[in-house]
């Protein structure tokens, strides 16, 4: 995805010269930002399940009373803790875990960047206006041009980082519980 920046002038403005291309083109990506929500959600529940295994398995009160009202990236934190400090145990990594967190981070900055866009604020080329960056060198107007396919990878990447972590977990279960 295409990142586009233009410098803030007095009001918070979007050129959008063709909104009917616009239209056209947020009628081709509504059904994917739905996706993209869908199985976020689904990646949020999993790594929910999993982290209140590690409580207990008898229950999932403990680890829902801890998660409730958390951030997911609080919860990929958490997890991360556990994970660290179970790892030390067994005196390494279980394998595919850097990339099993590094896929976590990055599908909940990227599904933040999409659900958070001001989908109102794009333009025929499908730039949609996602933030707002201050800094010393003054105020800049953030644009992610969002094609189908690049809403398509993020799609991708969410239902594989489901699928590692389930992986994972069996991996270092095996590793816990001398299964392999």
């Amino acid at each position: 995805m295409k990142i586009n920046k233009k410098q803030f002038e007095q009001h918070l403005f979007h050129d959008i010269e063709n909104e009917d291309e616009a239209d056209k083109y947020l009628d081709n990506c509504l059904s994917l930002i739905g996706y993209i929500t869908m199985y976020f959600n689904g990646l949020e529940q999993s790594l929910d399940s999993v982290i209140c295994q590690i409580f207990t398995d008898r229950s999932d009160s403990t680890g829902l009373i801890v998660l409730h009202k958390m951030t997911f990236s609080s919860k990929v934190d958490l997890f991360k803790r556990f994970s660290d400090d179970i790892h030390s145990c067994f005196g390494k990594q279980v394998d595919g875990y850097t990339e099993l967190m590094k896929n976590l981070k990055e599908s909940g900055r990227l599904r933040n960047m999409v659900v958070h866009a001001d989908w109102e604020n794009t333009n025929e080329e499908g730039y949609t206006y996602v933030n707002l960056r201050i800094s010393k060198s003054g105020m800049e107007q953030e644009y992610a041009q969002f094609s189908e396919e690049s809403l398509m990878k993020i799609i991708k990447l969410i239902i594989k980082t489901r699928a590692d972590l389930y992986e994972y977990w069996e991996k270092r279960n095996d590793k816990l519980y001398d299964r392999e």
